[in-house]
């Protein structure tokens, strides 16, 4: 247990394809409430939801973003700060599973993270009450090891693993916290010592 100063915010961003779930799973976890009236969502949408992570109090700002081409420009300003990014396909459809690899592209690009090949990503399959399966979990999995990933699956509909995906970007991105809150006050401790050293020598 680290010794933090008040709550932590993160910064949690949702990006997938249209229709496959996305705020249906951050209804589901948040308000704990699904319904099959389906509403595309439009530029961006916001929830918050506050937990404790390792006795940490950890504020979850949760953005579910529009999976259509159009709102993919609204992309730059809302990635940037992401502490984690949850990448949502429907396993019924293959397309949208295809399709994860440019979002995750885009994301490193447009968020540009201070560490992209250490970011986390939560790659996220929805729909898993549904017979009609295109991807399988053994495919998914072995994607996510690929791109060094975690891998869960689940129903918003039937609330069936909801709470998991949220908890560990939530864990991985409190790690985010730490790690640069850490390299922010050893830098500045460097930076502290040379000084010292350079007045001692001149």
């Amino acid at each position: 247990m680290n010794e933090r100063k008040g709550p932590v915010t993160l910064k949690i961003i949702l990006i997938g394809d249209s229709g496959v779930g996305k705020s249906s799973f951050m209804n589901r976890y948040v308000n704990h409430r699904f319904t099959n009236m389906y509403r595309a969502t439009v530029g961006t949408d916001f929830l918050s939801k506050t937990v404790n992570i390792d006795g940490d109090t950890v504020t979850l700002q949760i953005w579910d973003t529009a999976g259509t081409e159009r709102f993919q420009s609204l992309g730059t300003p809302l990635y940037r700060g992401a502490h984690c990014c949850m990448l949502v396909f429907d396993v019924t459809s293959k397309a949208s599973f295809s399709a994860l690899d440019l979002w995750r592209k885009e994301f490193l690009v447009q968020g540009e993270p201070q560490d992209p090949s250490d970011f986390p990503f939560i790659v996220l399959g929805n729909k898993t009450d549904l017979s009609d399966r295109e991807v399988s979990g053994r495919s998914a999995l072995q994607w996510c090891e690929e791109i060094g990933a975690e891998y869960f699956e689940g129903s918003a509909k039937e609330d069936l693993e909801v709470e998991k995906p949220f908890q560990r970007a939530a864990q991985r991105g409190l790690q985010q916290v730490i790690y640069f809150d850490f390299m922010f006050v050893f830098k500045r401790h460097q930076r502290h010592q040379m000084s010292m050293f350079n007045m001692f020598i001149f």
